[in-house]
């Protein structure tokens, strides 16, 4: 499904920044397109001379290699004691190693990532399945392996043994720290974004895991692959969130069009079942017996085959991921890409993104587990929408966003605060408001399958908990104005206060407070609406930018 080209063709005013900051050197990518929207900012448009003019590779490129890294690539659990150098002396006896990095979960292990895959069939064809004394082993050969040491006596320097890469985000002690010694909230919105996005050893141990899954599914399903989506590859993703991914049996499917036998036609024997569903479910119930009784490190298998979309959920105990498996959700994945496509325009997204969701779960607004809350999708959905929505109706270009990010984080709760969820619904394929075309408290159409209802789950209470959280956050940034605590004072501000439990930063708002927050904010909206008439038909020879199909 194609959209329709999309440039940043429009500056935003500049604003004076509050507090002085140290300019950032942030690598900047001007152009990221995608197989999604087939000329989405594929033209590079340099505002300055300053920015990067080298494009961010496509989604679909960027999946295709982590997908081939892990291919290449082995986990091996070690000994706690290992010496580095040794351990890889050793393993390039089977071939030249191109990446590698040790990091703990329940025990100590190492990703390995060969130049070469015929290297990992060389170091798979030396090992062995262990004898079990009191248990029996089941022989099943995976890219997973365990490492012992012959010789236990010798004691290794500790500067010779391996160091970790951290994989767990800070505790709330240490960014409370971090957020109050920054020097603006542009400086907060960053560094929480540098302290909780995905690393690249992370990101490299998620597609790793799915490659380990891969290789069980394809012991039924020969050619299949499984494929990361959601927060795993969008570039939203938070240290410690789950790992989505769903079995692509696409190309198993697809018709050989390039063989042609003259009259004759070939097929595979199969077994018919009556729907889509069921085949879904029966595939599903398979996979996931097999991961529950053969896969290694797979544990807590459940099939929740009953489920709207139906699932197997596990826990991948050597990575520490928590695991929900699906089946071709190609819908999910082009959801991904569209939100890779929005965070690459420019790094302060990401982190008023991040800014946003860590907000949300300080206040129990979401939640890791399925209820009645806003979910991470819809959150990143309104903030892409606010964007879209706001004078002028577009996302801002690089240089502006340099300048707003303290801006956009208050605007983004003024605007929601008295957004009217009571009768419009949030529609980012065209970027506008729409009268909603049922009753649930929370529409936001879903930007693929335009039926649906990406929020359907959020009930009226936690709706309204959100607005209420809205309104106050706005009033408390609208605070930051009058001064920011020293960093001896050990006083939240600014994000930080925004962290905290209602009323702890402070007071809560009376209502004289928000009904004068109202009152301004109504006229901001007002001013908004007037204004993305005139620019929505191309005034001051300005285009408007369209996400349309």
């Amino acid at each position: 499904m194609a959209a329709r080209g999309v440039g940043l063709l429009t500056r935003l005013p500049l604003h004076s920044q509050r507090r002085s900051r140290v300019q950032r050197s942030i690598p900047r990518h001007f152009s990221c397109p995608g197989t999604v929207a087939a000329n989405f900012g594929s033209e590079e448009q340099p505002l300055d001379g300053s920015e990067d003019k080298i494009p961010k590779k496509r989604f679909s490129e960027v999946q295709k290699e982590r997908r081939e890294q892990a291919q290449r690539t082995v986990l091996i659990h070690c000994p706690n004691n290992i010496n580095e150098k040794k351990f890889l002396k050793y393993l390039s006896q089977h071939g030249p190693i191109n990446k590698h990095f040790f990091y703990e979960s329940f025990g100590f292990y190492a990703v390995v990532e060969f130049c070469q895959k015929d290297s990992v069939n060389s170091l798979q064809s030396e090992a062995h399945t262990p004898n079990m004394s009191t248990e029996s082993a089941i022989p099943f050969k995976s890219r997973f392996l365990n490492l012992k040491l012959k010789n236990l006596s010798n004691k290794i320097p500790e500067q010779l043994c391996a160091q970790t890469s951290n994989q767990s985000p800070p505790s709330s002690k240490k960014l409370f720290e971090l957020l109050n010694y920054a020097e603006s909230i542009d400086d907060q919105l960053h560094t929480l974004l540098k302290t909780f996005q995905l690393t690249e050893e992370n990101v490299r141990l998620r597609h790793l895991t799915c490659s380990l899954i891969e290789d069980i599914a394809a012991a039924y399903f020969p050619g299949c692959v499984i494929r990361p989506f959601g927060s795993s590859v969008n570039t939203f993703g938070k240290l410690g969130c789950d790992l989505d991914m769903f079995l692509d049996l696409d190309e198993i499917r697809k018709p050989n069009v390039h063989k042609n036998a003259g009259n004759f036609l070939m097929e595979f024997q199969v077994k018919n079942v009556p729907s889509e569903r069921i085949a879904t479910q029966k595939i599903l119930s398979v996979i996931g017996e097999c991961l529950d009784n053969f896969g290694p490190g797979c544990v807590g298998v459940q099939k929740i085959l009953n489920a709207r979309c139906p699932l197997v959920r596990f826990s991948h105990q050597a990575s520490g991921f928590q695991c929900d498996l699906t089946t071709n959700n190609s819908i999910a994945l082009k959801s991904s890409e569209l939100l890779y496509i929005y965070g690459s325009l420019d790094s302060r997204v990401r982190a008023l993104v991040f800014s946003v969701r860590c907000w949300a779960r300080a206040h129990s607004l979401t939640s890791s587990i399925p209820g009645a809350w806003i979910t991470n999708f819809s959150l990143t959905v309104m903030v892409i929408f606010f964007l879209q929505r706001r004078s002028p109706p577009i996302l801002p270009t690089l240089d502006s966003l340099k300048s707003l990010a303290e801006l956009l984080l208050k605007e983004f709760f003024e605007y929601f605060g008295n957004f009217a969820f009571n009768k419009n619904s949030i529609n980012i394929r065209q970027g506008r408001e729409q009268n909603k075309p049922d009753s649930s408290p929370l529409h936001i159409q879903n930007p693929f399958e335009t039926s649906l209802n990406i929020s359907k789950n959020v009930s009226q209470s936690q709706l309204q908990k959100f607005v209420d959280l809205a309104r106050d956050s706005a009033w408390i940034l609208e605070q930051e104005d009058k001064g920011q605590p020293s960093p001896s004072s050990k006083q939240p501000w600014g994000l930080a206060a925004l962290l905290l439990p209602p009323g702890t930063a402070y007071p809560s708002l009376s209502k004289k407070k928000k009904k004068l927050m109202s009152e301004k904010v109504k006229g901001l909206l007002a001013s908004i609406k007037s204004s993305s008439t005139d620019i929505s038909k191309g005034t001051h020879g300005k285009r408007a930018i369209s996400t349309q199909a």
